[in-house]
């Protein structure tokens, strides 16, 4: 069991004395603009958590290579797993997403090419431990936020209502999830109901709705998660992926589950904390979520900053100033200046998103250009990486659902077991017996 219960007790003259020393802004626009070689980024973290119910976990590693024993191949993981209806999901997702991930990624290929095969990866990895865990027959679930970091590309995929924001040198805070909630997705409910799901309130006595929106049966109100057995099938475990390109100035991400941002916007979460050290900064967030909201809900926060390597910690974000002095002596020359200014402030923030997919059909997750031994003619399940025969094996592309373009013989392919899945979470075959919670 995590140690959930992390002193947050932070005063005054501790924040002061750990705040990093300034860089000039001067000197980081200067590098920017002069596109100075920039060696391979810092990753420092910070983790802070309060427990209600025991029921989130996380997940830190930071020394991973992609070729054993060759520092220049690492990259970072930091996950959440924020379960429901018991633990099992959580603790199971944390200790097999990983190694499913990394098993679906090609051997002996560049590091862009790894890149591009993680976004389809973490897909496959992701219904690979939902299939895996259900065969269990546990009935517990858990949302995933998940992050890997390689340089300054960060890959986010995520189910469920945990969340990751970067929050960018520029000030700029952008959202790398996207919440799987019934109550505010409506592209979500859509899929559910014609996937064969009911979405509602719940009906208390007297015929009253109360609540938010949930999926029938089951009560879930979530449209994505791992695990939960005992509901729909019509509740994917297919994440959604992002991966963006951050300038070479850093950046910070904050990922947290709902019990912060039932509390904090993306906004309150990222300036509550700017300007402080990782370790120090997780632990204001999650005081923050405290004295807003109390604790009303698990509460775990992950606080990871991407550092050059030139400097100890990110520096603050400048605040813009306008002296009116010299505008009203200068004029229109002085607002100029401004806004050179601030469009080279802006430029510090630069983040390049190189890919986003949200799907919830696997056809569409899983691609075509899964290889195939020709000399044997073993196929390769995309999703669980078993070997198989053709005779065994069936393209993701067979069957009346698809288009007439479809050909039942391209890639990739699938198991008999993970077929079913497939078919299952589309709506194509009944979805298990279900008890209403």
């Amino acid at each position: 069991m995590l140690d959930l219960l992390t002193p947050l007790h932070v005063s005054t003259d501790e924040v002061s004395r750990m705040r990093p020393p300034l860089v000039p802004l001067a000197t980081l626009i200067g590098r920017e603009l002069r596109n100075e070689k920039i060696e391979k980024p810092y990753v420092k973290y910070g983790q802070a958590a309060l427990a209600k119910k025991g029921e989130d976990y996380f997940l830190i590693k930071p020394d991973c290579q992609r070729v054993a024993g060759d520092l220049s191949t690492s990259f970072s993981v930091f996950a959440i797993f924020d379960g429901h209806n018991g633990i099992s999901a959580a603790i199971f997702a944390k200790e097999q997403l990983l190694d499913n991930v990394l098993s679906a990624i090609p051997q002996d290929i560049s590091r862009e090419e790894w890149l591009q095969a993680l976004p389809r990866a973490l897909v496959a990895g992701f219904v690979k431990t939902d299939i895996e865990f259900q065969q269990g027959g546990e009935t517990s679930g858990t949302t995933v936020t998940f992050v890997i970091i390689d340089g300054w590309t960060v890959t986010v995929a995520s189910v469920g209502d945990s969340r990751c924001i970067l929050d960018s040198q520029g000030g700029v805070v952008s959202l790398l999830t996207v919440d799987h909630r019934l109550e505010e997705n409506v592209e979500e409910r859509e899929r559910v109901t014609a996937s064969g799901g009911e979405v509602g309130r719940l009906n208390v006595f007297g015929g009253n709705e109360v609540g938010p929106l949930r999926c029938w049966p089951g009560g879930l109100c979530l449209s994505r998660s791992i695990g939960d057995t005992d509901v729909g099938e019509f509740i994917v475990p297919i994440p959604h992926v992002k991966q963006v390109k951050i300038s070479n100035f850093g950046g910070r991400l904050v990922i947290a589950s709902d019990g912060i941002w039932d509390a904090l916007s993306s906004d309150m979460a990222a300036k509550s904390c700017r300007g402080l050290p990782a370790e120090l900064a997780a632990k204001l967030v999650v005081k923050e979520a405290l004295r807003s909201r109390g604790l009303k809900d698990d509460t775990t926060c992950l606080v990871v900053d991407i550092i050059p390597s030139d400097i100890l910690f990110l520096p603050p974000i400048p605040r813009k100033k306008h002296n009116m002095f010299s505008s009203l002596l200068f004029g229109k020359k002085a607002l100029s200046s401004v806004s050179k200014s601030t469009n080279k402030l802006s430029a510090v923030g630069v983040v390049e998103e190189l890919f986003e997919e949200g799907s919830a059909v696997l056809a569409e997750r899983l691609g075509k250009d899964f290889p195939v031994n020709t000399n044997s003619g073993i196929h390769r399940c995309a999703v669980c990486q078993v070997d198989q025969t053709p005779a065994d094996g069936l393209s993701v592309n067979s069957g009346s659902f698809f288009s007439p373009g479809s050909k039942p013989c391209e890639g990739p392919f699938l198991c008999s077991n993970c077929r079913k899945k497939k078919d299952a979470m589309e709506g194509k075959r009944p979805s298990r017996t279900t008890v209403t919670a």
